[in-house]
């Protein structure tokens, strides 16, 4: 039996990707570049915001002065609206309740900016209790890097790796 799961965030418990859209065309209006349908954004996203952003840039425009720009117009953007139209998926609260009032501990390990990660889980899981919540932090590499999880199975003492499981 599993002692700990740990859980991605974006398209794993929550949906946020019309949010993630609507910001990442508010980025690239800002910067006199054509916008991107839900579809063409939902191929972009994985890998953290710098290289959403970066991968969004149409060829002509790649440059780190406009991936700057382009950071400068999605971050206040997106954390004013980032729970415009995000929700959890169906039936996930309710498994996050059942896995702990099973005993199971609980973890979040997101390639989302730690702030956001922090804030989506409180806003929408607020009532469970997670051993650690980790978002993209500075000088610490995303996923697919492991150290993300290793850090989150710190958090939980006497948990050994081979009884985490990984969702996302």
């Amino acid at each position: 039996m599993y002692k700990l799961v740990i859980f991605d965030l974006d398209g794993t418990l929550l949906d946020t990707i019309e949010d993630i859209t609507n910001a990442l065309n508010h980025a690239l209006s800002s910067c006199g570049c054509r916008t991107v349908s839900l579809q063409e954004c939902r191929k972009l996203v994985g890998n953290g915001i710098s290289n959403l952003l970066r991968d969004a840039l149409p060829p002509e425009c790649k440059s780190d002065e406009m991936h700057a720009a382009m950071k400068d117009a999605f971050m206040p953007y997106y954390i004013e609206h980032m729970s415009d139209c995000t929700k959890p998926y169906a039936g996930i609260p309710e498994v996050l309740k059942r896995l702990s009032s099973e005993g199971v501990a609980l973890a979040v390990a997101s390639n989302k900016f730690q702030k956001g990660t922090e804030e989506l889980v409180k806003r929408f899981f607020g009532d469970i209790s997670f051993v650690k919540v980790l978002g993209q932090r500075e000088g610490f590499p995303i996923k697919p890097d492991a150290g993300v999880v290793f850090e989150a199975i710190a958090a939980a003492p006497g948990i050994t790796k081979e009884e985490v499981i990984y969702c996302g």
